[in-house]
């Protein structure tokens, strides 16, 4: 059955202390471990996200869902962040996390690949998540993916995890225009459709382009993220100053033309002190 909607989500990086978590885990071993307020927080925005924002921007109409990938955190850096270094307690918060998410699309749930730093050379934990949480396999049969290419409606749309980042605000859109300017000269280059949406992730921050086609618009898009300021962001020219986008995004047909949506939260910068 065609769908007219696309949930892509991303960056949820389970198995860190400051990604998206439920509020109780088991650890191997019996242990437990308890979020903190501020994943509490994240948590209750991931069950308003799927309770009430999807169902109000599907309409109640079917559709699927891509996890864009880094949906575990993975051992990396030498960062001390995890919650566990032990990758099967990551894999069972992401489990629980996600489990959900295959029961509201009705299995139509389909993983990419992140980051090999967070899920693995060739991204084989995602690959193992992906195949426990019972994600559509390509024609290759793998659960976790490089890319998809999706029809939505009339539509088609590219989806990956990865694209250029920067620390520098005004060049936030170079990259994105990129993505989709390279998608048409590659689409040209060898008398192929091209895409009318592209969707990355990898950034945690949300943005998109939307340029005039003959079939309407072209849209460039990256999606926000579930994590919040790691010290690797601290670092970043940009992170220093700059809130954790939280959030998803919806790949729409209406009219036969694509469009996209958005929820987007951020998180209360530090408090402020009396000196």
């Amino acid at each position: 059955m065609a769908l007219n909607n696309i949930i892509v989500v991303s960056d949820t990086h389970c198995g860190c202390r400051l990604g998206l978590c439920p509020p109780e885990v088991s650890l191997d071993g019996g242990g437990k471990y308890y979020a903190s307020p501020l994943q509490l927080r994240l948590f209750e925005m991931w069950q308003y996200f799927w309770g009430q924002w999807v169902p109000e921007v599907t309409h109640g109409e079917p559709f699927a869902v891509v996890v864009n990938g880094d949906s575990m955190d993975g051992v990396h850096h030498n960062s001390v962040t995890q919650i566990s270094h032990n990758l099967t307690d990551q894999q069972r918060i992401a489990v629980e996390v996600l489990r959900p998410v295959y029961e509201y699309a009705r299995g139509q749930l389909y993983m990419v690949r992140g980051t090999e730093a967070h899920v693995g050379k060739s991204g084989q934990n995602e690959e193992a998540l992906a195949e426990q949480l019972g994600a559509i396999p390509d024609e290759a049969g793998n659960y976790a993916r490089w890319d998809l290419w999706a029809e939505v409606g009339p539509g088609l749309v590219h989806i990956t995890h990865h694209i250029g980042t920067t620390g520098r605000t005004h060049y936030e859109s170079s990259a994105v225009m990129a993505e989709l300017g390279e998608a048409y000269a590659e689409a040209g280059r060898w008398g192929r459709r091209a895409p009318d949406v592209v969707v990355r992730s990898h950034r945690h921050r949300h943005i998109k382009i939307e340029v005039p086609t003959r079939a309407g618009s072209g849209i460039s898009v990256v999606t926000p993220g579930w994590q919040l300021q790691t010290p690797f962001v601290w670092r970043m020219p940009g992170g220093r100053s700059s809130l954790p986008q939280i959030g998803g995004i919806i790949i729409y047909n209406e009219g036969g033309r694509l469009k996209e949506d958005h929820k987007v939260w951020d998180i209360d910068r530090s408090g402020t002190v009396q000196i």
